[in-house]
């Protein structure tokens, strides 16, 4: 029954191979506290007390409650399966409260600190006296920088990212988020034209460039180059903000937070926020709501003469 789960998600679900790995994991987890394998799972004599007494066993072990209520979800999502292809008669889940996680709220850079980026790195327009390939290697770290900045994008959809994907004239850009869920981002005056300048020259070097990724490396080895990975575009973001930033994080995810935050500072709905990054739940974008209300109690405890006795 599991796999035949595993498989639905993975087939039918269009879940990624790490998530139903780590279902899988969960499942394993599972079927141990109750002393069976995978393959011999039998949901027939099992019930919610079965469900609360490992979610207890995990809890005292000192398993967070983070980790507690994921693994609790794989269970949930696998009844909910079985429950829908009639092998079994009540979902012994439903009544089970998943534990209370207290999210952290999401760090991101200063206006400050984006300017400085802006400074430091900033490319000049390519003109016939530069090296294309150094040029271009050059624009490519300073522009997916500002494309992470300037639209909110998950490092793996920038990584997935195509030419015809973007519509330079149009100032949109197609984005394929989770599950290949589509959605339409748009992008500024100002960003359009380093993308234009930066496929131009990109065309000038590779004849067949429509074949690779709108962001390349080039091998040491032999010179050929190649899409780059989601791991390339996050060492050239950490090591790009780790210059100008005091943060302890520089990751391509804290760009997505700063984009968030900035919008929502600037007078950007929660739902108009939840669009552009791609949340398939308000409550996913709400959680900005709470880091702009930290600022503005910082601001009101600094400023304010009766903000302390």
């Amino acid at each position: 029954m599991i796999k035949r789960f595993l498989d639905y998600i993975a087939i039918e679900k269009r879940y990624s191979p790490r998530t139903v790995k780590e279902y899988g994991d969960d499942l394993r987890a599972w079927c141990g506290y109750l002393g069976w394998t995978v393959e011999n799972f039998d949901p027939k004599p099992l019930d919610a007390d079965d469900v609360k007494g490992w979610m207890m066993q995990m809890l005292e072990s000192g398993q967070s409650a983070r980790s507690v209520k994921r693994r609790l979800s794989a269970v949930k999502s696998l009844y909910r399966f079985l429950l829908g292809l009639g092998l079994v008669r009540v979902n012994i889940t439903s009544t089970v409260i998943l534990p209370k996680v207290n999210k952290p709220l999401p760090i991101f850079f200063r206006e400050s600190e984006m300017e400085a980026f802006k400074e430091q790195n900033k490319v000049p327009s390519y003109d016939e006296g530069m090296d294309k390939g150094d040029w271009l290697l050059a624009m490519r770290d300073y522009l997916l920088v500002e494309m992470l900045y300037q639209t909110g994008m998950r490092r793996a959809e920038l990584a997935a990212l195509e030419d015809k994907d973007v519509d330079v004239r149009g100032r949109q850009i197609r984005v394929f988020g989770k599950r290949r869920k589509e959605r339409m981002v748009p992008m500024g005056d100002q960003l359009a034209k380093l993308i234009e300048e930066y496929l131009r020259v990109k065309r000038e070097i590779l004849l067949e460039y429509e074949a690779f990724g709108t962001f390349l490396v080039r091998k040491k080895r032999n010179g050929e180059w190649v899409a780059l990975g989601a791991a390339g575009i996050y060492n050239i973001v950490r090591a790009r903000m780790g210059d100008v930033s005091t943060l302890k994080k520089h990751s391509p995810h804290v760009l997505r937070h700063t984009f968030a935050t900035t919008m929502l500072n600037n007078g950007a709905d929660v739902r108009t926020i939840q669009t552009l990054l791609g949340h398939s739940s308000l409550e996913a974008t709400q959680v900005y709501t709470h880091t702009t209300f930290e600022q503005v109690k910082q601001i009101y405890e600094v400023a304010h003469p009766r903000s302390k006795k």
